[in-house]
């Protein structure tokens, strides 16, 4: 297992944190209270070409590997977990695993120039975990298929040009009879509907979709009928990865931030950081920390390695890397006292992020049940 960074890996590193530094960091609090799409943001990783990383370079895209890639997602986390949503190749996955080469050029092209934003939709009122009792169908009808149904709390929707959509074109086989659909912003049938009030990562909406009559054609059809769940649960495993390391970056932010912090802040004649009891819980922070990463480049190694566990890895580093992350930020938030409880600060907005984290991309009890079948399997 190759620990250290490669040469390459720590020159783009480096080129990340500058321009999280300089450029980034100062826009995240007034993009947490705007809360909307960070299309500065966006501009800067595009110019920087961060955007499609992990995409083939013969669509535009970087061709670097999936450890590359939570790499700098933990280092652009660091400071705020939001802009990395604009790193994150997730909602297109579907397009990439599965897609034609005509798709591919048509969406992939258009996706690392920064000329379409991506989204991708599964949830649903009734089918969060359940993946497999989504009810939004699709109906074969001419050349095409009509859609109805309802997705909840999908991710960019709003500002999506295109929504990698997941229903059933077959009720009567369960999760064999699911297919993922192209659909794009604008077709006739589809509408964006409420908007929900979340608890934190306010620039990433989440979005009601509803489908009523929808027409789409069959060459929107990712794949064939009937794979759509395999697509999906395809998808997972580099997209839980991605996950992890975003709780790492969160993490390691918040605990450069409390040391900081307590290294300046007096009490009773001396910086709170000389007292024992808040050593103790710094060392914690960083030894779980630091096994949080290893175990996320593990998995990373072996999602793109294709090997055997792959699903079991990224499970236990999505599950472990975020619980981490959300014991280190209410930590953090304890060694500021009072003013970690202010909005003056950053920790609170980063223990918000970190609540999210062990929901979104199935959550950590999800994760808990794949590790446990795999193990008893």
């Amino acid at each position: 297992m190759p620990y250290r960074l490669t040469e390459e890996q720590q020159l783009i590193i480096e080129t990340v944190k500058r321009i999280r530094k300089e450029k980034i960091a100062p826009l995240v609090e007034e993009l947490d209270r705007r809360a909307e799409f960070p299309w500065e943001v966006h501009k800067i990783l595009l110019e920087n070409g961060f955007i499609g990383l992990s995409l083939p370079q013969e669509y535009g895209g970087g061709g670097l590997g999936l450890p590359t890639y939570c790499v700098v997602t933990e280092e652009l986390s660091n400071f705020c977990y939001s802009v990395t949503f604009w790193l994150n190749d997730l909602p297109i996955e579907p397009t990439i695993t599965a897609g034609t080469r005509e798709q591919k050029e048509k969406y992939l092209t258009k996706f690392v120039r920064g000329d379409l934003i991506a989204s991708i939709a599964i949830t649903e009122p009734e089918a969060g975990s359940d993946v497999a009792n989504i009810a939004t169908c699709a109906v074969p009808d001419g050349d095409g298929y009509i859609i109805n149904g309802t997705k909840r709390f999908i991710s960019l929707a709003d500002d999506a040009g295109i929504i990698n959509l997941l229903v059933k074109t077959d009720p009567s086989k369960g999760t064999k009879g699911m297919s993922f659909f192209i659909v794009e912003a604008g077709t006739p049938g589809f509408s964006i509907g409420k908007i929900e009030k979340k608890m934190g990562i306010n620039p990433l909406h989440a979005c009601e979709l509803t489908f009523e009559d929808c027409y789409v054609p069959r060459s929107n059809l990712l794949g064939k009928e009937g794979q759509g769940f395999s697509i999906a649960m395809t998808c997972l495993d580099p997209g839980r990865a991605i996950v992890g390391s975003q709780g790492v970056g969160i993490a390691q932010g918040a605990l450069d931030y409390a040391i900081d912090y307590a290294k300046q802040r007096i009490q009773f004649g001396k910086p709170i950081a000389e007292f024992q009891g808040l050593q103790f819980m710094m060392a914690d922070m960083a030894t779980e920390i630091e096994a949080s990463r290893q175990l996320v480049h593990r998995a990373a190694c072996a999602i793109d390695e294709n090997e055997k566990d792959r699903a079991k890895l990224a499970a236990m580093a999505k599950y472990f890397a975020t619980d981490t992350c959300m014991r280190v930020t209410t930590d953090a938030v304890q060694i500021l006292g009072g003013y970690g409880y202010m909005k003056d600060y950053p920790l609170e907005r980063m223990m918000r992020e970190a609540k999210f984290l062990q929901i979104y991309e199935g959550t950590n009890q999800i994760q808990r049940i794949v590790v446990a079948r795999s193990l008893l399997s």
